[in-house]
């Protein structure tokens, strides 16, 4: 395709025009000129991090944060998007009670989100994309506010909880289901940067799988290991299949967003 055919197309699809890669895809290190002459004529996406702090097992108590920042630092040039401060404090739920974790309250959490959200959307970007690395009531709240927010000010928002959007890598690469600090995100980590898993202090007794829905709950939380289905999921520390589910989940999360934007731009909305 030339260039002008390629820049037609985008024009007519609704995305940016195609044209010299941003000086850097970092929000906090892009002055405000640069800015100008990026946003939205060459990039009108931008992948917002948010996680909470809590604990992970035997790996960092910022697992929420840290992943989805590698991730959009991982994806920011395949799909073409600027890559926002993460918001790293969270609604963490029953894990708030282990030393280093705590929780935000619900209503100011929102209540912070929504501006961000609506911040981005002041900047004129035109696609967000939520890279959640936090679950439990975290994720109703997120899809609540990309509704509000992207009806509000006509901005596309796309909410993503890698961890489940990627159940099927987690299958592929390890033959069974994974679970909260456990081996797919025990995996991810480490994919990171290996040091940040300490196989030495773990044990399975530090393990619970998840309760059926209505049989129990418990605060705290028992364990900060949980497992999505018994028996399944506990950590092995395996290097290489580390880096190889590190490399897949990035591909599968890069491919929904490009996915997405390509639909949305098809479909022509909002109208």
């Amino acid at each position: 395709m030339t260039t002008f055919a390629a820049l037609s197309a985008a024009l007519l699809a609704g995305a940016a025009a195609p044209g010299p890669a941003p000086p850097t895809r970092d929000l906090a290190r892009i002055n405000w000129m640069e800015f100008r002459e990026v946003v939205p004529a060459r990039v009108d996406t931008v992948l917002l991090p948010t996680g909470t702090l809590e604990p992970h097992g035997v790996t960092a108590n910022g697992a929420d944060i840290l992943a989805p920042v590698a991730m959009a630092e991982a994806i920011a040039e395949r799909v073409n998007a600027m890559v926002a401060p993460a918001v790293p404090y969270g609604f963490t739920g029953a894990m708030d009670a282990y030393p280093g974790a705590f929780t935000i309250p619900q209503d100011a959490y929102r209540a912070y989100v929504k501006a961000v959200l609506e911040g981005l959307a002041q900047n004129r970007f035109r696609n967000i994309v939520v890279l959640n690395g936090h679950g439990g009531g975290q994720t109703a709240i997120l899809q609540a506010l990309a509704d509000e927010v992207g009806r509000a000010r006509r901005v596309r928002i796309l909410v993503v909880n890698w961890w489940s959007v990627c159940t099927d890598v987690t299958l592929e690469v390890f033959g069974e289901d994974g679970g909260h600090a456990a081996e797919n995100e025990t995996a991810y980590m480490m994919g990171i940067d290996p040091p940040l898993a300490h196989p030495e202090r773990y044990s399975k007794d530090m393990v619970t799988p998840n309760p059926a829905p209505g049989t129990w709950s418990a605060y705290p939380a028992p364990s900060s290991i949980t497992l999505y289905k018994e028996g399944q999921g506990y950590p092995t520390f395996d290097r290489a299949k580390a880096k190889v589910y590190f490399e897949k989940v990035n591909a599968k999360v890069a491919a929904l967003i490009e996915d997405t934007i390509r639909k949305w731009n098809l479909a022509g909305v909002p109208w």
